[in-house]
């Protein structure tokens, strides 16, 4: 789904080039392969893998240690909604501390023009030119964002699992539309935050200039009063078309990916102590 986030964050531009104006994702797309080249949308997706192995093994293992810790505490024994949104709250904050800086980077490479030509090039730049706190910058507007989405997230796929396969049985089917659905529900609550956060990561230059802001935005109020400047209530909703659709399939491929591996591993492991 890589492709789909990078047209999501040009579109969230909120002083974009006349040649980065888009009006769909199938359009940006379109336009970017034919005018940039065919791999220009993959751009930045080297650090975006480097960082989101060790991510997603600290997420989800957090999750399913908290969610369970917190279902006894309670309900013992049956699912909590509350116990769900805190496992996934608490799962960002590891997650989004490893993932910030690739963000950043990845963020930076994406963008139209961008004078980054490597990754590498890119980090040494950035961290010579802005010092290191430039990879958190955003981090504050990034859980401010994450930890209500994921807690919508976690509470709309334990909510979809009950009514959908009760018995939670490994059913791929029921996983990817459970996925699907509390992906699309939290991507749209809360795209207004990651707007910010994509103004935090890339420093837009003509934006920053155009409401007189010299060096470096920092902190999630001014990126929300810049945002509301340059765009007003419209502008929090900028590229929202591309995020649900960039977060539907990305969360149903992770929960159908996950609920078979979880399957397959705990079907091994109780094999394995079987008695011959």
């Amino acid at each position: 789904m890589y492709p789909v986030d990078s047209v999501k964050t040009r579109m969230q531009s909120l002083q974009p080039d006349p040649k980065a104006q888009y009006r769909s994702v199938y359009e940006a797309l379109k336009k970017i392969i034919h005018t940039e080249g065919f791999w220009r949308p993959l751009r930045g997706i080297n650090v975006t893998m480097l960082g989101a192995g060790p991510a997603h093994a600290m997420y989800f293992a957090c999750y399913e240690k908290m969610k369970r810790t917190l279902s006894d505490i309670f309900q013992h024994g049956g699912n909590s909604h509350l116990a769900n949104g805190i496992a996934g709250s608490m799962a960002t904050l590891l997650h989004d501390a490893v993932m910030n800086p690739a963000e950043v980077v990845k963020q930076r490479m994406q963008m139209y023009n961008s004078p980054y030509k490597t990754v590498w090039e890119c980090i040494r730049t950035v961290h010579r030119t802005e010092g290191p706190g430039a990879f958190y910058r955003s981090y504050t507007t990034q859980l401010t964002m994450n930890v209500p989405f994921q807690a919508i997230h976690f509470i709309t796929y334990e909510f979809m699992q009950e009514q959908i396969n009760p018995r939670r049985e490994y059913n791929p089917r029921t996983h990817i539309l459970s996925g699907a659905i509390a992906g699309a529900v939290a991507a749209a609550a809360t795209t207004p935050l990651d707007v910010c956060k994509t103004l935090l990561n890339t420093q837009e230059n003509m934006a920053l200039s155009s409401v007189n802001v010299s060096g470096h935005l920092s902190g999630m109020a001014n990126a929300f009063r810049t945002v509301y400047q340059l765009g007003g209530i419209p502008g929090y909703f900028r590229g929202v078309q591309a995020r649900v659709i960039y977060q539907m399939p990305s969360t149903a491929i992770a929960w159908s990916v996950y609920e078979f591996f979880k399957y397959f591993l705990t079907k091994h492991k109780l094999e394995k102590r079987a008695p011959c």
